[in-house]
């Protein structure tokens, strides 16, 4: 597995974005980056993953440089809510006889972490 190193916290004014770095220089080309968080006293909820291309959804956009080698999760309009601990991590993708399924990582394999507050 590819290692990912984050700032080890952020501050961010509410109703601003956010844009949190990871960087992952010894990627895979077969391994996604996903980003997931945890709202203290709470299990970790995912927030967005991506392979080569920049994603987005309704939490949040995932964007991807060209080398795969850093990566940034922008969070907008940030409140008060979205305080917490944010995990970058890089995983390869599971193949089976229905397709690729992009791996579900448990978010104690993460090797750095995002505290935003």
């Amino acid at each position: 597995d590819a290692k990912t190193t984050q700032p080890t916290s952020m501050d961010c004014a509410e109703g601003r974005a956010a844009n949190l770095p990871c960087n992952h220089s010894t990627i895979g080309g077969n391994e996604y980056i996903h980003w997931y968080r945890q709202i203290h006293s709470q299990g970790p909820q995912y927030v967005i993953h991506g392979l080569k291309n920049n994603e987005t959804n309704a939490m949040a956009s995932l964007i991807i440089t060209e080398d795969r080698k850093s990566s940034t999760l922008i969070l907008p309009h940030v409140t008060l809510r979205d305080t917490a601990v944010y995990y970058c991590i890089v995983r390869v993708a599971h193949w089976d006889r229905w397709g690729c399924t992009c791996a579900i990582s448990p978010w104690w394999q993460v090797r750095r972490r995002v505290a935003f507050i």
